[in-house]
């Protein structure tokens, strides 16, 4: 294997999207959207591993040119190159599986770069959290894929990862490469630029190429509010339909008559409360 060179791919989004409630319209302001988390964590990790590997780390998005300063941020954190996929407007209506992003990097990475060695992103975005991207890189690449990782390390040509597993289990991976993962915000923070590369990067221009994504229309046949199933409850036991009906209504049931407390003294309302809770058996 040659020089090995790691993609990760940024999401441009803005964690604090307002929502008209009347309209339904979701406003958001470029100067607090950028990279989330998890994509920052994966931004450090792949400079790690280019850095381990004595390769190529290279950053790129697929967002609108307000997106320039988040991909200027990964050059003064150590990125070799970036590259911007922009994309026309499209209707926010439409859903968003994560197909169409991902074939638009794919073909914009292996245009400017040629074939990736590995691919990182975040496992997912503060907007559209559905954390498919990944697997839809993979398959557009053709590459293993090892998702929702919390500690990824490269050494000795072999990259191995660490996953989490329900009921606080880990699960050890040996990722071959070619690879796509996706990563938790766990473990480790992107690093602070130096305020040369900062200064350096303020002014640097920042490659752009055409892409598209299409969005997936939905069909909406029907609108009403949301119902819970109903509790499946055993029925009553007895066999007389009036007594059923009192057991179901509990009209014979003998209950405490509510007690309205009104007092000034915090101690005797707190001794009141605790008399309450070990009468029905919460307190010893």
């Amino acid at each position: 294997m040659g020089e090995l060179l790691v993609v990760v791919a940024l999401r441009w989004a803005d964690g604090r999207a307002r929502v008209d409630p009347l309209t339904g319209e979701v406003e958001t302001d470029p100067r607090g959207a950028g990279a989330g988390e998890a994509d920052r964590c994966a931004l450090e990790h792949g400079l790690r591993i280019a850095g381990a590997a004595g390769g190529r780390c290279v950053a790129v998005t697929v967002a609108p040119p307000q997106a320039e300063e988040m991909l200027r941020d990964a050059l003064a954190c150590g990125a070799d190159a970036v590259l911007r996929v922009d994309v026309p407007e499209w209707d926010p209506r439409l859903a968003d599986s994560g197909s169409g992003t991902a074939q638009a990097l794919a073909q914009a990475v292996r245009a400017e770069f040629g074939e990736p060695g590995l691919v990182l992103t975040g496992d997912h975005s503060a907007d559209r959290g559905t954390g498919s991207t990944p697997a839809f890189l993979a398959a557009r690449f053709g590459y293993a894929q090892a998702l929702g990782l919390v500690e990824l390390a490269y050494a000795d040509g072999a990259l191995t990862a660490v996953r989490r597993l329900d009921r606080g289990r880990r699960e050890r991976l040996a990722v071959p490469l070619p690879a796509v993962c996706s990563v938790e915000p766990a473990g480790v923070r992107l690093r602070r630029a130096g305020l040369p590369a900062t200064l350096a990067a303020r002014t640097a221009d920042v490659p752009t190429v055409p892409g598209a994504v299409a969005g997936e229309p939905v069909t909406v046949h029907a609108a009403r509010p949301y119902r819970p199933r109903a509790k499946e409850l055993p029925p009553p036991p007895e066999p007389d339909p009036r007594l059923r009906l009192l057991r179901l209504t509990g009209a014979h049931e003998q209950r405490d008559p509510p007690r309205v407390v009104v007092t000034d003294d915090p101690g005797e309302a707190a001794d009141e409360l605790l008399g309450y809770l070990k009468a029905k058996g919460y307190l010893a």
